[in-house]
């Protein structure tokens, strides 16, 4: 126990000095390999062996697809076909940028590609009519990481890997969830802007001009709403596996934001696979070192302390999981959401599952948990991406944030904890065993 500790400390103290997640990682497993007498010969096979599998590759694929995507002018087509609908409520532009981000989400997987795509497209155009620089800045925050609750989210792929569970079932498990957030996030920023007299609302148009500019742009965001359809329906009727659906969102993106939306040229597509090679490097190091750690973790019974320590405090179900959630939260909080799915499913899990809850829900659970963490301060790095993209002083967003996570993120996360059908509804109605 002692030794665990010790190890603990020394990975929070080499993370809050800086140094970068994978090294930190290795320097708690050295700890535990030192101090715990192990033979570290084991050790390299088994991180080599966790990061050898097959589906995997849909990460990088993915990664690459979304990068296409966000260059090639397909997330424009989708902000111009959504604000036909509730562009000209006030305050609708917000919404437009939420549905916006959760269609973006839906194709390229990413949240970082969502919120430097759809946050590039629809700031500038809500700060031209009058939309004060910190909600908008705050509002994408939090709307671009629906990339990581709407399918195909990476974070899913990366949490039925380790914790051994279906990748279908995950995807399918955080889509009432991601609508859930849409809506909350959608609303919450409405009324904040109620009473704002700053905010330019465009006149209705006449229902022939609404009618023509409808199909005007259906026609035009056609290629873009026929990636999802693709991605999703070939691995939800079992015709694709995520890996083979990440290699046609490849295929499909390349000729699509080339020849249609004409956005991808040989410059931007170098870009895309250096940015999607580094990307994929900097996951399989993390990969490797958290498997590796974790499994030193499960060898010292870390989740049956854990398990111990939860129940020592209370037998009642629904306080134990209000208490991982508070632990996901903190999590999420200091790492960034990556590294924490990476560290705590082979941890959590086993702890999970002997409260009683189903491994599918606890994906969404930790989901919307981890997109929480994303923009929680101190680390909160979603939040000051975007800042930058948005180009508004952190300060200037907190109190937006914190009103975003008051009525949008923690309803979501209660609904989601407290109601497990919300959950798994969509998985067991597609016959999948959970």
């Amino acid at each position: 126990m002692n030794i665990v500790i010790i190890a603990v400390l020394v990975l929070l103290v080499v993370l809050l000095i800086g140094v970068p997640i994978p090294f930190a990682f290795f320097a708690s497993t050295f700890t535990l390999v030192v101090l715990g007498d192990y033979d570290y010969s084991f050790l390299l096979p088994y991180g080599y062996n966790k990061a050898s599998s097959i589906i995997l590759v849909a990460i990088p694929l993915f990664v690459f697809a979304g990068s296409l995507m966000e260059k090639s002018g397909i997330g424009e087509s989708l902000v111009n076909l959504v604000d036909v609908f509730v562009g000209r409520v006030k305050g609708g532009l917000g919404a437009v940028m939420v549905i916006s981000c959760a269609l973006f989400g839906a194709i390229s997987g990413s949240g970082m590609a969502t919120l430097s795509c759809i946050g590039s497209i629809m700031l500038p155009r809500m700060y031209a009519a009058g939309y004060p620089r910190g909600l908008s800045s705050a509002l994408i925050s939090s709307a671009s990481l629906l990339g990581l609750l709407i399918p195909p989210s990476l974070n899913m792929i990366l949490y039925a890997f380790v914790g051994g569970q279906s990748v279908l079932s995950c995807f399918m498990a955080t889509v009432i969830p991601g609508i859930i957030l849409v809506i909350l996030l959608s609303v919450t920023n409405i009324f904040l802007l109620r009473n704002d007299p700053g905010i330019v609302v465009a006149q209705p148009a006449p229902l022939k001009e609404f009618a023509e500019k409808l199909a005007r742009r259906s026609l035009r965001a056609i290629p873009a709403l026929i990636a999802p359809i693709i991605i999703l329906g070939g691995i939800y009727g079992g015709f694709m596996t995520p890996t083979e659906a990440a290699s046609v969102s490849v295929l499909y993106s390349i000729p699509v934001g080339w020849l249609i939306y004409r956005g991808l040229n040989l410059k931007t597509l170098k870009g895309s696979l250096i940015y999607s090679g580094t990307t994929a490097g900097v996951i399989m190091i993390m990969l490797f070192s958290v498997m590796v750690l974790s499994r030193l973790y499960v060898m010292e019974n870390v989740p049956k302390l854990i398990l111990g320590f939860l129940t020592s405090i209370s037998d009642d179900p629904t306080v134990l999981i209000l208490m991982v959630n508070l632990f996901l939260i903190l999590i999420g909080m200091i790492m960034d959401d990556t590294s924490a799915i990476l560290l705590t499913t082979p941890i959590m899990l086993p702890v999970i599952v002997a409260l009683g809850v189903n491994p599918i829900h606890y994906a969404a659970i930790m989901g919307v948990n981890l997109g929480l963490g994303c923009v929680t301060p101190p680390c909160a790095p979603f939040l000051y991406l975007g800042s930058r993209v948005g180009g508004a002083p952190i300060n200037e967003m907190l109190k937006p944030t914190l009103w975003l996570i008051l009525f949008a993120w923690i309803p979501t996360l209660l609904i989601t904890t407290y109601l497990p059908q919300v959950s798994l509804f969509l998985p067991r109605l597609i016959g999948l065993a959970v």
